[in-house]
């Protein structure tokens, strides 16, 4: 059975020039077939209400301009958003970071490895003198060969997980539990931590509002997007999410 939109078929050929751009895709062909339905729905829709563009993308930016009202944000809401979110406006913020790494292997599966990780924390909470002994000896990350030290991090150098963890610790603390990212298991020590300084709200404030206003807008594409497939005939392929990069 092949794949249609309200009648109109998704071509192979159609398939095949978009397939390249999704290589890096956990499943390439099904994000592919994803990304083409989405957006003959979307152009099917743009032609429904007679907007026009030179390009498909500026068919779809018009839909999006005519369909979704997105209010800014008023001056209360980028204050509490400044204040409950210093970290993001803040220089010069710095920590030294160790940590162990223990990778999930075919081998080695996640329940083993949190046993191992959670034996190793307890031995490290009693003798913390030990880390780099068992960073040298157990990580799986290069960083083990100098006891697990991955030296100085700002913000944005690392995943957002172990980013969010380790700025919350303190100096000289040993994370009272394992933290698992996409690498693995990490027991993880700050050393040292400069504490940023804060921007004043003046400076940042139109990059808040347009922040705010740019996940107020996301929140109404993913609604919309829901509402259109809703009500599209759509067959030969089930759409698990409604979530694009052509719309992002």
């Amino acid at each position: 059975m092949g794949i249609s939109v309200n009648g109109i078929e998704l071509t192979d050929a159609a398939i095949g020039q978009e397939l390249p751009h999704h290589q890096k895709a956990d499943n390439p062909l099904k994000q592919t077939v994803h990304e083409l339905v989405l957006r003959m729905v979307l152009l099917q829709e743009a032609d429904r209400l007679g907007l026009t563009g030179d390009t498909e993308d500026d068919r779809i930016e018009a839909l999006f301009a005519h369909e979704l009202d997105v209010p800014e944000a008023d001056e209360e809401t980028c204050v509490r958003y400044y204040r409950n979110n210093p970290e993001k406006f803040s220089n010069g913020e710095m920590i030294e970071v160790r940590h162990i790494l223990l990778q999930v292997t075919p081998n080695a599966p996640l329940e083993l490895l949190r046993e191992t990780g959670e034996a190793m924390l307890a031995e490290l909470k009693e003798h913390p003198e030990r880390f780099a002994e068992i960073a040298m000896q157990y990580s799986n990350c290069p960083s083990g060969a100098v006891g697990g030290n991955l030296g100085q991090l700002t913000r944005g150098q690392t995943v957002p997980e172990f980013e969010t963890f380790v700025f919350r610790l303190n100096e000289n603390q040993l994370a009272d539990r394992l933290l698992e990212t996409r690498f693995g298991l990490h027991i993880v020590q700050v050393l040292r931590k400069i504490e940023g300084k804060l921007l004043p709200f003046e400076t940042v404030r139109d990059d808040i509002r347009q922040w705010l206003r740019f996940q107020s807008w996301q929140r109404a594409m993913h609604q919309y997007l829901q509402i259109l497939v809703g009500q599209a005939d759509v067959q030969g392929v089930t759409l698990e999410g409604v979530g694009s990069p052509l719309v992002q």
